[in-house]
């Protein structure tokens, strides 16, 4: 793990705003890992706020829904935050908010909800790990093993943002509920919330959680990927090739917990979520509520005006996060943070040789050796970067911070990844 300079001062004392509508969305129809969905709406149909618009019939998926009453104009391919481009739902908004009907619960059936029922509300619901994985959180929620541990995932760890800080700070009541819900369907004894000891606040504000011990944690990067989070909290590390499960631990994202409570609370899918709008190049950096397809433009005009025209839009943090190249990208439930960075920000060295000094390897957390993955792969031997484990690698861009020789060791190893799998 390494100290990285936080940049929370930013938005860490702002509060969430929630962002005028858009007057049209971008609907990607993958915004989670697994099978892409396909469209239940056609081009001239009014859609109604929460209305399932997309799906599909697969094991690993999640439905997706319309963040804003309207009219669908199009379903074309539009730029991807992750993806680069994909095939989009475009609704054009009324501006009325007319919310299709859901079916509501009343406390007495949410008290008899089992874990299978809450399986099924969460997929309808459309939820992904919001922490920046988007893996289907009904899987999550079926482990094949027992579990007896749920750790709730506050860290937030990436510099600059704060959306899961503020999310702790103004729902703490919510998520608690969630958690217990959560922690009742599955089984589990013991329950903690991870923060950072840089969160004030969101330590205060569950210091008295019933049935949640609030585990302080120092403000080390990566300290909010799931294996550290692990192995910080129980001493317990998970094997090569295994899950949490395996160990009977469940991680989920504070994010994806509150979903989870408006989901179950409030009959409502995943249509929005809190986004952190901030870097140097921004006058007024943020906190803001988002329609789930905005696109990022709107986001930066909201919380302007620019300082300097920024030479570098990152959608997630600065070591995580993907570089864009338009401003027309929408916003997808995986997005945590928007991040504008200046040309001195933005600034990558020139690439020089491997100096075998090993800082890549003392810094990973996951104890790989990035610089024998980095020439493996830059030579094309895939079964030899699998070997080195390229697959145990979670990206956390560390091996490319500490190289004294500028290598894109972590571009290199997420090739190697991607040829394995193939």
């Amino acid at each position: 793990m390494v100290r990285l300079a936080e940049n929370k001062h930013y938005s860490e004392n702002k509060l969430t705003q929630s962002l005028p509508l858009p007057l049209k969305v971008y609907l990607p129809l993958i915004q989670h890992l697994g099978k892409i969905c396909n469209p239940e709406v056609k081009v001239g149909d009014t859609v109604s706020l929460g209305q399932k618009i997309a799906s599909i019939t697969a094991h690993v998926y999640a439905p997706i829904h319309a963040s804003i009453s309207g009219k669908v104009v199009a379903i074309q391919d539009w730029p991807h935050p992750v993806l680069g481009r994909a095939k989009a739902v475009v609704i054009e908004g009324d501006g009325q908010d007319n919310v299709a009907e859901f079916h509501l619960l009343d406390q007495q059936e949410i008290d008899k909800l089992t874990a299978q029922d809450l399986r099924k509300i969460v997929l309808d619901a459309g939820i992904v790990g919001m922490g920046g994985a988007s893996f289907p959180t009904h899987i999550k929620l079926n482990p094949i093993k027992p579990l007896d541990t749920l750790i709730i995932n506050g860290a937030e760890c990436e510099p600059y943002l704060t959306a899961d800080a503020r999310l702790m700070v103004e729902k703490t009541p919510q998520i608690s509920a969630a958690v217990a819900l959560i922690a009742r369907c599955l089984g589990v004894k013991d329950i903690y919330i991870a923060i950072e000891k840089n969160k004030p606040e969101a330590i205060k504000a569950f210091s008295g959680a019933p049935g949640i011990k609030v585990k302080v944690l120092p403000s080390d990067y990566p300290q909010g990927a799931e294996k550290q989070l692990i192995q910080n909290i129980l001493g317990k590390e998970v094997p090569r090739g295994k899950l949490p499960f395996d160990i009977g631990v469940l991680v989920q994202n504070v994010a994806t917990v509150y979903a989870i409570y408006e989901a179950v609370y409030k009959g409502k899918p995943l249509i929005e979520r809190i986004v952190t709008v901030t870097g140097s190049c921004l006058q007024n950096p943020k906190n803001l509520l988002v329609r789930i397809g905005t696109p990022i433009k709107n986001l930066i005009e909201f919380c302007g005006p620019l300082k300097e025209p920024p030479a570098k839009i990152i959608i997630g943090g600065p070591m995580m996060g993907i570089a864009q190249y338009t401003d027309e990208v929408p916003i997808i439930k995986s997005s945590s943070g928007l991040l504008l960075m200046n040309k001195n920000e933005a600034k990558v060295g020139d690439e020089d040789p491997c100096i075998r000094c090993a800082a890549c390897v003392r810094g990973c957390p996951v104890g790989l050796l990035p610089c024998q993955i980095n020439l493996a792969s830059e030579r094309l031997l895939w079964n030899l970067t699998r070997e080195y484990g390229a697959g145990d690698c979670i990206e956390c861009g560390i091996c490319n911070y500490v190289c004294p020789s500028n290598r894109r060791l972590l571009q290199t190893i997420k090739r190697a990844k991607l040829e394995v799998i193939k």
